[in-house]
């Protein structure tokens, strides 16, 4: 039964057996004859009005002269024609009728008991198979309480420390935990406690699952693996029920590793719902918090969660005993990334001028995710041009690819269109080059990528872990770089500033209220966030200034953008005729790179080699705040979206 192929025909078998004795029984049903007294039948004997008695048993059926039939029955204990004789039939008409002994057969019973017993099989049998087809990947019906968590038996483990780049800190941490499990006698005769759990924090993309795998693969011991969305369905007590099981299950495998990955899908914090503070997500967490630090937990089991999401998790799931130490994982720096790069180029073929280190010098901001699909577009460039090996210009192509997508080039572009975007980039381009605390232009191009019309990008020349209010009102300004070159070229503004009006509004009011910037309300912070997590973060803001305030806030926010307006008008005005050279020399080949863009501005001819490729830029999006450690990212501004 194991086999869907006899399954199903098991089944189809069953539907028929059942049809069939739904359709005998009805025919039996409708083909009732009419029921007599045996004193009935003596006396339709002796008028004459019988022609044949067939005797069954104890059942007699009668067949009148006028076709008709009927059905009578006798005593077990004589025969029919001796009780009719005594109820009063003659001899002489006995002689008349014609008499028929039928031996006694079981097969009209048992069908007529099948027609009763098959229907409600039938449903039953339906019913068992609908449950089990509900569960899904579990074969036993009502088995809802079972864990689904994946167990890896980790002797042949797939993925390794030597696999995970750009996290040397983090490895060390974990480094630890794999020592514990190979000799536990280690830290024992130290008295030392190896911590419980080991929740790893970070940005989508940085390795935490990654490095889940490599502890695993590392300690060589049993790996279980489930998600943290895996605990809860639709049936109460569910969640709690599949909680136990899985530590009963590690439990018989110890030592082991439990890995519970988005954790933070069970670990929010308790009583924030709307319907009351006891509800299934709940039990799930606190079955999760007694099997981590309850009584009976002197167990090699280590417990190990990963989440992009801290601030929302229960303080109960965090203090000691259960996540004794956090793991971050943060962006990778300059050296991180071209390990990564390293790591994800293994045994493919790459050009002998390929510079890896000037590769992940343009790649700041970007996660261990983003480059190996950054080195997996590069690949399937290549294959798609028929090269045998990667050059630098697919990595060039699957940056880009992979931050604004493919280019548009079948796009049509109307010449007046083409000349408004070419000035619009341009004057964002010449104004970044002209501020000394804006990043170096790398690249210029009017040809439309993803939703955006035109793309200029910057990009640091090292990571930096905070931006200076100097270089942020440089940022303004190159924003507003492209609205500017509208003014004063076409005496005209477009929708093309729409995405910068909104960054630069972003960065203004995050200035005056969140990074203390402003001169006139000092070193102070602005509105307190609740952040209630089952209301949304941002409804639960709290406004703790008053309207007087709100109005100094709004105009400090209009202010700076009015200064860096001005700044961008007065740039451009100064620099008119470079202005017009840039937008001249994109209209004529559509993008410019970093050499052909300091040819444009100065005047000079391009100092660019004929066959040297442009070194890849990466294009990132404004920071609302200071990245943690990876620098400021790149500014693209693209218009026309």
């Amino acid at each position: 039964m194991n086999n869907p192929r006899w399954r199903n025909i098991f089944v189809y078998v069953l539907i028929l057996v059942a049809i069939g004795a739904i359709l005998y029984s009805y025919r039996t049903q409708t083909n009732q004859v009419e029921t007599v007294t045996i004193s009935e039948v003596a006396q339709a004997i002796n008028h004459g009005q019988v022609t044949k008695i067939s005797v069954s048993g104890e059942d007699i059926n009668v067949t009148y002269t006028d076709k008709r039939e009927a059905r009578s029955r006798k005593e077990p204990d004589t025969t029919a024609a001796a009780q009719l004789t005594a109820l009063g039939m003659t001899a002489e008409a006995r002689d008349k009728v014609e008499w028929v002994v039928e031996r006694p057969s079981d097969w009209g019973n048992i069908i007529a008991l099948l027609g009763y017993t098959l229907p409600a099989i039938f449903v039953v049998g339906i019913i068992y198979f609908m449950l089990r087809q509900a569960q899904g990947t579990n074969n036993q019906a009502l088995s809802f309480g079972k864990s689904r968590a994946r167990m890896f038996t980790g002797d042949q483990p797939t993925v390794t420390f030597e696999d995970v780049a750009g996290a040397e800190e983090a490895k060390e941490e974990l480094q630890e935990i794999v020592e514990f499990l190979k000799e536990p006698e280690k830290f024992i005769s130290l008295g030392a406690r190896i911590p419980k759990g080991v929740l790893l924090v970070g940005s989508p993309g940085t390795g935490k699952t990654l490095l889940a795998k490599a502890v695993s693969g590392e300690a060589g011991v049993p790996f279980f693996s489930i998600s943290g969305s895996e605990f809860v369905e639709m049936f109460v007590g569910v969640g709690a029920s599949r909680v136990r099981d899985l530590f009963d299950q590690a439990k018989r495998h110890s030592p082991c590793i439990v890995f519970v990955d988005e954790i933070d899908a069970v670990g929010r914090h308790r009583g924030a719902g709307l319907g009351g503070s006891h509800d299934e997500r709940e039990q799930t967490l606190n079955q999760i918090l007694v099997e981590m630090d309850g009584f009976n937990t002197d167990t090699n089991v280590i417990i190990m969660a990963a989440t992009n999401r801290p601030d929302i998790l229960d303080p109960a799931l965090l203090r000691p005993g259960r996540f004794d130490r956090r793991v971050v994982l943060d962006r990778p720096d300059v050296k991180g990334r071209e390990a990564i790069f390293k790591v994800h180029a293994r045994g493919k073929p790459l050009a002998p001028d390929i510079d890896l280190a000037l590769i992940a010098k343009a790649t700041p901001g970007f996660v261990g995710a983003d480059i190996e699909n950054v080195v997996n577009e590069a690949a399937i460039l290549a294959a798609r041009r028929n090269r045998k090996s990667i050059i630098r210009a697919d990595f060039e192509e699957a940056i880009e690819r992979v931050v604004l997508g493919p280019e548009r080039r079948s796009r049509l572009i109307q010449p007046k269109e083409k000349e408004l975007t070419a000035y619009h980039e341009g004057g964002h381009a010449v104004v970044m080059r002209s501020l000394p605390n804006s990043d170096p232009v790398r690249k210029v191009t009017i040809i439309p990528r993803g939703i955006a019309g035109g793309v200029t990008w910057s990009m640091p020349e090292d990571d930096s872990a905070h931006l200076t209010r100097a270089k942020l009102k440089d940022m303004l300004a190159g924003a507003l770089g492209g609205r500017a070159a509208e003014e004063i070229v076409f005496g005209e503004i477009t929708t093309g500033a729409s995405s910068d009006l909104q960054r630069i509004t972003e960065i203004a009011r995050a200035m005056v209220t969140r990074w203390g910037m402003s001169d006139k309300l000092g070193p102070m912070t602005f509105g307190k966030k609740e952040e209630l997590v089952f209301l949304g973060k941002e409804i639960g803001e709290q406004r703790d200034f008053s309207d007087a305030v709100a109005e100094q806030i709004d105009g400090e926010v209009r202010s700076l953008v009015q200064e860096a307006h001005e700044t961008a008008l007065r740039i451009l005005n100064e620099n008119r005729h470079i202005l017009d050279a840039v937008a001249k020399k994109l209209i004529e080949v559509e993008t410019l790179d970093m050499e052909d863009f300091e040819a444009a501005y100065t005047g000079q001819p391009s100092t660019k080699p004929p066959t040297a490729e442009p070194v890849p830029s990466a294009p990132q999006p404004v920071p609302d705040r200071p990245a943690p450690a990876a620098g400021p990212t790149p500014f693209p501004v693209p218009s026309g979206a």
